[in-house]
């Protein structure tokens, strides 16, 4: 059921091509700008807070890995969300004989953002064959990571749009979640204490990014992927709540 989820959503922003063509090269240009000022630092020094250029180049892969996935499916589906709480189309979801978590994470693909998936594949190849071969179990590690990672992300938005039910603008709230989430493009050793938590706590970017990097780098430690799964299976656990909850004050259109 998934895959033809997926399908049918990736031809429904098909269908219109020349807008598929343009937001494509759109994409494109988005990521190119998100590579650059990287690249533009480390002409000029050779490691920044510990890291070297083709470590940081991981970490930037690995955010746009999250990038792909969070504009390619988290803010569009969940987006729309909001949309059919709004307009009251919230009941034809819930009417269908599936999970409506299922249905409402999966309805949508933004094609434009999936340019930072190959992207993505590029850099951190490249920057893996400039760094020392991690170890099977760095390896191992870093994908528990960025899984947990994305779980968490994942659950956040959620969260975020669960908002959505109690109040009628939750726009300003989406938009801060994505600016917060830039902050995943550079290690989390550029920023001061309270922040590296924040940013593996409470907005998990750090998550996906900086600790597989770390991992992969060989300088990380099994206490950073127990961290990693346990917020990652926190915010699936809180959000599931918040979602289910949401769903039994939601009064539909009929009513």
């Amino acid at each position: 059921m998934v895959g033809a989820l997926a399908r049918v959503s990736l031809l429904i922003a098909m269908q219109y091509r020349s807008d598929f063509v343009f937001n494509g090269l759109t994409g494109l240009l988005r990521t190119a700008a998100l590579v650059g000022p990287l690249l533009l630092v480390f002409q000029h020094r050779e490691t920044v807070s510990g890291w070297t250029g083709p470590e940081a180049t991981l970490v930037m892969a690995l955010f746009l890995l999250l990038s792909s996935m969070t504009g390619a499916l988290m803010e569009p589906n969940l987006g729309a969300v909001v949309e059919h709480i709004r307009r009251g189309t919230l009941d034809l979801v819930l009417l269908k004989p599936a999970d409506a978590q299922l249905l409402v994470s999966l309805s949508r693909v933004e094609p434009s953002r999936l340019w930072d998936l190959p992207a993505a594949l590029l850099l951190g190849g490249w920057a893996l064959a400039q760094m020392p071969a991690p170890s099977p179990w760095g390896v191992i590690g870093a994908i528990i990571a960025v899984l947990s990672g994305l779980a968490a992300m994942y659950g956040l938005w959620l969260l975020a749009i669960c908002t959505s039910f109690y109040f009628v603008q939750v726009d300003n709230l989406r938009f801060l979640l994505m600016s917060a989430s830039e902050a995943g493009r550079w290690p989390l050793s550029l920023f001061s204490g309270w922040l590296r938590v924040v940013l593996l706590v409470a907005v998990p970017v750090g998550v996906v990014t900086t600790l597989p990097a770390e991992l992969l780098r060989g300088r990380g430690s099994w206490e950073m992927v127990a961290t990693a799964v346990a917020v990652g299976t926190g915010f699936l656990v809180v959000s599931r709540l918040a979602w289910r909850r949401a769903l039994a004050s939601y009064t539909s259109a009929s009513s």
